[in-house]
């Protein structure tokens, strides 16, 4: 079994007051999940579906009373939000954050080159205006955004996510799950053919009829469109081949949506995970434990 991962995260959680709410918490006054809830929750998901070998631990919390800058410089007031959630318009666009903003704010990249910290969690709310993942520093890739230039100084590859509290834990092993659909999709980049593991693990019904394995974050081995976690229908599949990797010679099976979860987000996601290789080995030059390159991307190649 591979040695477990250690990551330390820095979460900055934007929950501004809303004074036309009593002064109570944006994410109180509107009865959204308590971010530290989320990341407790979070947490120890992904332990679980990683086996034991991704572990994170929140090692720094800053709360912010206000709003994160867009692009253009805007931000909204804690009035201007409160009205346009009211009557559900009125959003600024650009709606995306100035990431290097937030980096020079806290003093992000000296916490990771200093050894600080490993990973950063952003929490906020609807139209806050983050990536579901962004990577940083020298050599940054795709994931889920582009790369983001300019945070070459934190001496090593870094990942920020974005959550968002409205949400709940099944969205936030969705943002993982595209993080990990962008990093394995690179290790693989110049892997063709029966090599490519992560291209025959993604294969589902429609995009490979009768050549079905564990799908992909928004398809199940079954589903016939994005987000159909929930399809009744049998589809002969080659998941459980998987759960005995690098034997994957496992027979085909008929299986549905009560393999993962009837069309829940959290329990598919969390049965896809645990469906990763996860031990010691490698072929082709990529390991044969994917969590390494996923959560701790400084060792990808």
């Amino acid at each position: 079994m591979p040695t477990p991962i250690q990551r330390r995260v820095l979460s900055i959680i934007h929950d501004p007051k809303i004074p036309l709410a009593g002064d109570r918490r944006l994410s109180a006054a509107l009865g959204w999940n308590d971010p530290d809830a989320l990341a407790e929750r979070y947490i120890e998901d992904v332990r679980t579906c990683s086996h034991g070998l991704a572990n994170y631990r929140v090692v720094d919390r800053i709360e912010v009373d206000g709003f994160p800058a867009k692009q253009d410089g805007f931000a909204y007031t804690p009035e201007a939000y409160w009205a346009n959630w009211q009557r559900r318009s009125g959003w600024h666009k650009p709606d995306g954050v100035d990431y290097l903003r937030l980096v020079a704010e806290f003093d992000l990249l000296s916490r990771i080159a200093g050894d600080a910290i490993d990973e950063v969690w952003l929490f906020g709310g609807p139209y806050f205006g983050y990536y579901e993942s962004i990577m940083g520093g020298p050599g940054a890739i795709p994931c889920n955004a582009p790369p983001l230039h300019g945070t070459e100084a934190a001496g090593r590859r870094f990942v920020i996510m974005g959550f968002n509290y409205e949400r709940g834990v099944g969205e936030m092993l969705e943002d993982l799950g595209h993080r990990a659909e962008a990093i394995l999709g690179n290790v693989y980049r110049n892997t063709s053919g029966p090599a490519n593991l992560w291209e025959r693990f993604t294969r589902h019904e429609r995009s490979h009829p009768g050549q079905a394995e564990c799908g992909n974050v928004h398809f199940a081995p079954n589903s016939v469109r994005d987000y159909d976690w929930g399809n009744p229908s049998p589809v002969v599949s080659r998941s459980r081949s998987w759960l005995s990797f690098p034997d994957l010679e496992a027979t085909a099976r008929r299986e549905n949506c009560a393999e993962w979860g009837d069309g829940d987000i959290r329990l598919h996601h969390l049965w896809w995970f645990r469906h990763f290789p996860h031990i010691d080995g490698s072929a082709d030059g990529v390991s044969w434990n994917w969590w390494e390159p996923i959560i701790a991307p400084e060792t990808i190649t």
